[in-house]
Order: structure tokens, then C-alpha cells, then sequence
């Protein structure tokens, strides 16, 4: 039968599929829509398989923060191009998924998996489908839920998000400064990439290892060759004070003013709000961290189209 291109439209618009595949599909569905739709995805999830072992370390990282402000979800969601994570429907599934973790609160991805996007998909379904409609390998990294008084930041419209969280009284988060302080906390784990919050919470195996590395390092320098062991042991300990100041969040300088720490910018916060304040932890995700980075070899692809030619 003949398929109009008005019908052919109607499905592109519906789907987000190319032009030639929605025709392609309503051709194989008789011209019936809703089968057209089906044929659509059960080609999508061929193709999302297919696309699997392909790099994906672009994409976006996102927040989004409940109406009353004291629940917040953090996802990382991953492409193979820069060029996709700006795409509009690309962002737009993003927030979809950011909704359903504060909707569905999942303890981990598989649970989140499972969970239902819409009323016509699960998250993995959704997933699959935004794979066969853009034409890219995609996962979804990473999520995390967090409660209480918190502030949250994106960097670089998507490059790193930042979560920090506080125990903090009525008197110190009805301050009208309280944001703004927060905040910076926030642009300091941002701009400060750290590991720890404060010096108590170096486990204490990291803090040996350290300790090694700089025993190793101090008495393979010839100048200290014959210094005894108690002396190295100081020179140690000494090294140990720039060991936090880089990994701690609290024993940082501070960005804004660098004559204080993080740790007393937030006493002498607390002290001009008249109250309690503490930051009690804090979650950082940078786009593509540690992933395998895709690498286009422009010479070859030229030449497999030349060659094709």
C-alpha cells in the first residue's frame, strides 16, 4: 500500500526516527501506526546492542532538586560525542531520568533499571530507545540520592556536579547568608577537586600508603642519604600537613580567601550567623572521569571514504 508522507511525518514526530526508517516501518506494518511504532522499537533494541561495545565517556552530568528543597539527585549519563550531550532531546531525557530517582528513590542502577520512565517505558526500555532514535551508545553511569540541608552546583553546563551537605541550626540556615555561604562551598569542591572531608576521615591505610610514598621519595634524594630515621620520620610528618591542605575539603584554602580554610570559613560563618554550622559531606561527579576516551582517527576515516568511492 502506498505510505503518504504525512503519515511518514506523523511517526517521525512521534518517535524521533529518521525520515527513511519510519517509512520503512510503516511499509512493513501495513501502514498501521501503533505497529509501526512496535516495529520501530524492536529494531532500537538491535541497535542499542550493537552500539553496546562502543566508547561513551561524553555526556552530562545533572541535578535536580525537590520542591521543598531537601532532596536532591545527581546523575552522570554518558554518549560517545560532545555533539549529542547538547542535543535538546538528549538533555530533556536526562531530566526525565533525574525525575524518576526523586519519584522512585532506587538503591542502585539495576533497581533504577527497572523503574518506569513513562507509560510507555521502563528507564532501561527508554534508554535503548534513545539509542536507536539518536544513533549513539549511551549508558547511564551513575546516580546518587541525598537528603537534608544541602546546596548544589553544575559546572560548565554539565561538566562537573557538586553536592555538599550540612548540619546546620534554625539560627545559621535562616540566615539570609546561608545560600551564598553554601553555595561557595559547593564552587569549592568544583574548582578543588578533594577525596576526604577533613583529617579525620583519611582512612587509615591511605594515610600509611602516603607516609610510605614519602619515606621512598625522601631517602632516594642523595641529601638525605645518612639522616637518621627519626629525622626523616619529621621530614614525613611535615609533608603530611600538604598531603591534607590537597585532599581534605575542610584543611583547603579557601578559593575566595585564600588566608583561610575551608575549615574556618565555616567558623567564622557560623560565628557571624550566631549558630551551628558543619558541612557533613559531599558528592562530586566529573563527566567521563576515569572512563576510556573515544579517539577519531581522521586520516583513516577519510580514507575508508575515499575508499568507498
Amino acid at each position: 500500500m502506498a505510505i503518504s508522507a504525512k503519515d511518514v511525518a506523523a511517526l517521525r514526530a512521534k518517535t524521533g526516527c529518521g525520515m527513511m526508517e519510519c517509512k520503512k516501518a510503516l511499509t512493513e506494518a501495513n501502514g498501521d501506526f501503533d505497529e509501526a511504532i512496535k516495529v520501530l522499537r524492536e529494531k532500537g533494541l538491535s541497535v542499542a546492542a550493537k552500539k553496546a561495545d562502543r566508547i561513551a565517556a561524553e555526556g552530562i552530568v545533572d541535578i535536580m532538586v525537590n520542591d521543598t528543597g531537601d532532596v536532591a539527585a545527581m546523575i552522570e549519563v554518558n554518549a560517545e560525542t560532545d555533539f549529542v550531550a547538547k542535543n535538546a532531546t538528549f538533555q530533556e531525557f536526562v531530566k526525565g531520568l533525574l525525575k524518576v530517582l526523586l519519584a522512585e528513590r532506587p538503591a542502585n542502577i539495576e533497581a533504577f533499571m527497572a523503574c518506569k520512565y513513562d507509560n510507555d517505558f521502563t528507564v532501561e526500555a527508554k534508554l535503548k530507545d534513545m539509542i536507536f532514535t539518536i544513533g549513539e551508545n549511551m549508558t547511564i553511569r551513575r546516580f546518587v540520592i541525598v537528603e537534608g540541608t544541602m546546596s548544589t552546583y553544575i559546572h560548565g553546563k554539565g561538566t562537573t556536579g557538586v553536592i555538599i551537605t550540612f548540619d546546620a541550626d534554625d539560627t545559621a540556615k535562616n540566615n539570609p547568608g546561608f545560600a551564598e555561604f553554601a553555595k561557595n562551598i559547593a564552587l569549592q569542591v568544583a574548582a578543588m577537586p578533594c577525596l576526604y572531608l577533613d583529617k579525620e576521615s583519611v582512612p587509615a591505610a591511605d594515610l600509611e600508603e602516603e607516609k610510605q610514598i614519602l619515606m621512598t621519595q625522601i631517602k632516594n634524594d642523595e641529601a638525605n642519604a645518612k639522616k637518621p630515621d627519626n629525622i626523616i620520620e619529621k621530614m614525613v610528618m611535615g609533608k603530611i600537613g600538604k598531603f591534607y591542605e590537597k585532599n581534605c575539603l575542610t584543611e583547603q584554602l579557601y578559593v575566595k580567601d585564600d588566608s583561610l580554610t575551608v575549615g574556618k570559613y565555616v567558623e567564622a560563618t557560623a560565628k557571624e550567623f550566631g549558630g551551628k554550622i558543619a558541612i557533613t559531606g559531599f558528592y562530586s561527579f566529573e563527566k567521563g572521569e576515569g572512563l576510556q576516551k573515544r579517539e577519531d582517527n581522521f586520516a583513516d576515516e577519510i580514507a575508508k571514504m575515499v575508499n568507498k568511492e
